[in-house]
């Protein structure tokens, strides 16, 4: 069955000047990112940047006990495989796994840098631009997320999070499981069970079955912490910022 999905949903493709876009669009690669599919982990070699158009993905921080902390999350906004374009050593830092199964577009790291050497040598490069735009809104995720998870309480890093994941879905459904949710989090799957109850008493949810359905996006920002203002104001100005390229 073909799968239509245009390239151009995802903002930073959609940012680019078309004719940059033309000499990046034969490299790019129609792709279904499942949910729970890891990407890459920390120190894989990359292979890959992905441009995420209808999938959702998060950015692990991954511990020696086997347990884990999200330190951003990615949509159609973003790009993974950043650090591809850093001039290091071309390795993941983080573990990337999908949360909301999607399509996006991927291209291999070796046709994007020499796409990037083309469109430099004739003129700005507005992509390494845009993707170097896009790191300063992951470096605002990864900041607040460490003062998160050290000073906020549970009930509002989960509804922090679920606001996100509404965002970045653009939609206000969806599909994960309890586990999957204390995973990305770094807490027991008790603790999540416990809280998302709370949370469905307050009309704020509803949750069946590993499927949530957004009820009152009002009181779930209130209880919310400040950290959902935060990051959806720095994606705004991301947004704006793209616009402007």
């Amino acid at each position: 069955m073909s799968i239509t999905c245009d390239p151009r949903e995802n903002q930073i493709l959609c940012a680019l000047k078309q004719a940059e876009f033309e000499h990046l669009a034969p490299h790019l690669e129609l792709v279904t990112l499942s949910r729970s599919e890891v990407l890459f982990e920390p120190d894989d070699k990359l292979q890959y940047v992905y441009f995420p158009v209808t999938a959702t993905a998060s950015l692990l921080c991954c511990l020696e006990d086997g347990t884990s902390v999200e330190v951003a999350m990615v949509g159609n906004e973003g790009v993974l495989g950043v650090s591809a374009l850093m001039g290091t050593r071309n390795v993941a830092l983080t573990q990337a796994i999908i949360n909301l199964t999607g399509h996006g577009y991927r291209i291999s790291i070796e046709s994007l840098q020499g796409t990037l050497v083309r469109s430099e040598g004739r003129r700005a490069g507005t992509l390494r631009k845009l993707i170097l735009r896009y790191a300063q809104t992951l470096f605002v995720q990864m900041s607040q997320a460490t003062a998160c998870n050290r000073r906020h309480a549970l009930e509002q890093q989960l509804c922090c999070w679920l606001l996100l994941s509404f965002d970045r879905g653009r939609s206000n459904s969806l599909s994960m499981t309890q586990e999957s949710i204390a995973y990305i989090l770094g807490v027991r799957r008790e603790s999540i069970t416990e809280v998302a109850g709370k949370l469905q008493q307050a009309g704020m949810i509803d949750y069946r079955r590993g499927h949530i359905e957004l009820k009152d996006r009002v009181k779930l920002e209130t209880t919310a912490c400040e950290c959902y203002g935060v990051i959806k104001e720095e994606s705004t100005r991301l947004t704006t910022d793209f616009q402007a390229a």
